[in-house]
């Protein structure tokens, strides 16, 4: 068992700092890649972090804590998308590595899908996210999430079929 993850449970800031530089650029990875604003991602993994320093009690130092803070993190970051709503007249890019695997064949093409994926409710496109984009095992997504396993079959397969129907409506308008 690493002993900073005792300190810091134990409120030894010094071992807070240490997992703090070690996680940051992982935990704004994380919550840039679902909520697609860098300032807001900014803000969003302090708050990460804040909550993590105040549950610090909580967490189980014989556990993994890089889970942990993930877990933390995707939640703040769906509380700000549930907050933000569906904005639907602005159109924020993902990152060509997104659909690296399966380029877009023409711009408008991926603005489709971009917006197919904002159009979907937060939690079914964070879930679609980590399941479709990143192509994360479900039983993952599940631990990170706090749901179960079929759960987040049944959130894949939802949000495929919004994808589906959002996609299929863009190329019929378009023909």
């Amino acid at each position: 068992m690493d002993p900073r993850l005792r300190a810091f449970v134990a409120g030894d800031e010094a071992a807070f700092e240490a997992l703090f530089r070690e996680h940051q650029r992982e935990v704004y990875g994380w919550i840039v890649r679902l909520v697609h604003d860098p300032s807001a991602a900014e803000d969003l993994t302090v708050e990460t972090f804040w909550r993590v320093y105040r549950s610090r009690a909580r967490f189980d130092p014989s556990r993994s804590f890089g889970a942990w803070v993930r877990r933390i993190a995707i939640n703040v970051a769906l509380d700000h998308l549930k907050r933000a709503g569906r904005d639907r007249a602005r159109l924020t890019p993902i990152d060509d590595a997104d659909f690296a695997a399966a380029p877009a064949p023409d711009h408008d093409a991926q603005r489709s899908i971009v917006r197919a994926f904002l159009n979907l409710p937060a939690t079914l496109r964070v879930t679609a996210r980590l399941a479709l984009v990143d192509e994360r095992p479900y039983q993952e997504i599940a631990e990170l999430l706090g749901v179960s396993q079929g759960a987040v079959k049944s959130r894949v397969f939802r949000a495929t079929r919004q994808l589906r129907q959002d996609l299929d409506e863009w190329k019929h308008d378009r023909s």
